[in-house]
């Protein structure tokens, strides 16, 4: 189910077209049908997608599910390093509508379960990667590293990221819909270790068999010049200079099975995948320039 009236995953799949923010919409849509499992990876970056429209799309698909597996984030924990899965959340009132949203939608989706059983499993991912990623990320630091171009490190490189790689997630989500013990609970699933951000250009550098040169620049001036993390120009791939969140991922090893690939491995094969795409925009330095031309005139940024 989307919005669009096609898809290409061909003819064995069904097209269902409708606004899953739009609960009449989503219930019309699905008034005749009913399903065993439902995998909910749907977020309307544009407006949000809150618990409630979540909540209209659990009651439109019938009752005869199995499981209903909800894609939530690492970013539902609000903030903080070394989150378990019985964490508290962020709360109702938190500033960010993505961070706010996914939080209050788990919340929801476990009190369902308290009351009916409702069979519900979320996963709180950080950044995925891996081939087909429509975020401008591991994309951002290749195409400079090939057309040599130095990398833009804010602050110290000091702040730490986590991942997790596109396929072990699925894999994860796969194992979820059968496995007994994964109904009403909720799954970090990441890569073991977070890695700071200079750790994060080094691996990707070396995937691409390159060497980055890096400049370091202070964050504050970065966006005083009219960088940005979320929307170009970006300065450092998008969404990747975010306040660290960083997980414990021994629950989903232990119900799930979960192996994650090492980040080496899983860069290079994704590395093979954005050779073989061809570039749709020729990228636009504009911006690197004239943060690096200001670097220049810095004395070394301060610790982070």
């Amino acid at each position: 189910m989307h919005r669009r009236p096609k898809h290409d995953f061909g003819r064995r799949v069904e097209n269902i077209q409708a606004d899953r923010n739009d609960g009449e919409a989503v219930q019309e849509a699905l008034r005749f049908r009913n399903f065993d499992a439902v995998y909910d990876n749907v977020y309307d970056w544009e407006r949000g997608t809150t618990a409630a429209q979540v909540e209209a799309t659990v009651r439109a698909c019938g009752d005869r599910l199995s499981r209903y597996l909800f894609m939530s984030s690492v970013a539902a924990y609000g903030d903080g390093l070394n989150h378990h899965e019985g964490d508290a959340l962020a709360p109702d009132d938190a500033s960010d509508p993505y961070v706010r949203n996914k939080a209050m939608t788990e919340r929801m989706l476990f009190r369902l379960h308290a009351r009916t059983g409702f069979p519900v499993v979320t996963f709180r991912p950080p950044y995925i990667y891996g081939p087909e990623n429509p975020f401008y990320r591991e994309a951002f630091f290749w195409d400079r590293l090939r057309d040599r171009r130095p990398i833009i490190l804010p602050g110290d490189g000091h702040r730490l990221m986590q991942f997790v790689y596109v396929k072990d997630l699925v894999a994860a989500m796969v194992r979820a819909l059968t496995e007994p013990g994964a109904v009403g609970e909720a799954f970090n699933v990441a890569n073991e270790k977070p890695l700071t951000q200079l750790e994060v250009v080094q691996a990707l550098a070396a995937a691409a068999g390159k060497k980055a040169e890096i400049v370091r620049a202070p964050r504050e001036k970065l966006l005083e010049l009219g960088g940005n993390p979320m929307t170009p120009p970006f300065y450092f791939g998008e969404y990747f200079d975010m306040p660290a969140i960083t997980m414990v991922v021994n629950k989903a090893r232990r119900i799930l099975g979960f192996q994650p690939t090492p980040f080496d491995q899983g860069l290079k094969e994704t590395y093979k995948w954005y050779l073989r795409r061809p570039r749709k925009i020729k990228p636009d330095y504009t911006f690197d320039d004239k943060a690096l031309e200001l670097a220049a005139t810095l004395p070394p940024p301060d610790e982070d």
